[in-house]
């Protein structure tokens, strides 16, 4: 015979209800991405102005990082290519001006499951994670990209071989590794978060050290456009760096009740 308690329980869950649960949280996740991506279209327009504008961006590009010689340093060779370079270097820009919004709406998409505490913590986060983006983007600025681009460009050293790259190529390869630099000093931030939340400790982190040695290692390889020996240097000590700069900022975040 049934208890009172078993009569009066509720029934499980349906299949239906679970699918609903699922359906709502892939429309909180697109409406999340359609206001990030409005974000970027924003960004992407001032980034047009920078582009087309009295700043010309792209020949800045140029001049600061491609080796300058009698002849113009880069070449366009394709119907579409300076359009599409140009357009390149804009999106680059609007996802650099709109990641304040990318990030917010990332939080506001995990932030429901956290608690108030947690929640705050992280939001006290946010600006540290702009600055560490931004002081990627210099380190690539002043270091990563100048000494990937003489690397790449004078690396037969033959009088027989002029350089000239392409216009495409070359915008490609310095926006993305701007973004990347970008990208990678947020491992910091990163470290300090997962570390707030319980999910990692300090001593953990130091104990797996080879790992990260491995790790960074094999990351940086995926992620270097050009393949080359001197960018994956470039990527993977400073992401090594900042694993151990992780490691300090979780040994300060506060023990949890």
């Amino acid at each position: 015979m049934m208890s009172e308690q078993s009569r009066n329980a509720p029934p499980p869950p349906s299949d239906e209800a679970a699918s609903m649960s699922l359906i709502d949280h892939l429309v909180e996740l697109r409406r999340r991405l359609v206001r990030a991506s409005i974000g970027v279209i924003i960004g992407m327009g001032f980034g047009i102005f920078l582009v087309m504008g009295p700043f010309k961006l792209v020949d800045l590009l140029i001049t600061t990082f491609a080796p300058l010689t009698d002849r113009p340093p880069v070449q366009s060779v394709g119907t579409t290519e300076e359009f599409t370079s140009y357009m390149t270097v804009a999106l680059a820009i609007g996802v650099v001006l709109a990641m304040p919004v990318i990030v917010y709406q990332l939080l506001a998409f995990i932030v429901p499951a956290l608690t108030q505490r947690e929640r705050r913590i992280i939001f006290i986060a946010l600006p540290f994670v702009i600055l560490f983006f931004l002081a990627g983007i210099a380190f690539g600025w002043f270091i990563t990209v100048p000494t990937a681009i003489r690397f790449l460009v004078g690396f037969s050293g033959s009088e027989l071989i002029e350089s000239q790259p392409a216009l495409s190529n070359f915008i490609t390869t310095v926006t993305v590794l701007l973004l990347i630099n970008g990208i990678v000093f947020e491992l910091p931030v990163i470290i300090y978060v997962l570390a707030f939340l319980g999910v990692v400790t300090s001593k953990q982190l130091a104990s797996y050290r080879r790992f990260a040695i491995v790790g960074v290692t094999i990351v940086a390889a995926f992620i270097t456009p050009t393949g080359d020996p001197i960018n994956l240097a470039l990527l993977a000590i400073p992401m090594y760096f900042l694993y151990e700069l992780g490691i300090i900022l979780a040994r300060f975040v506060p023990k949890r009740d």
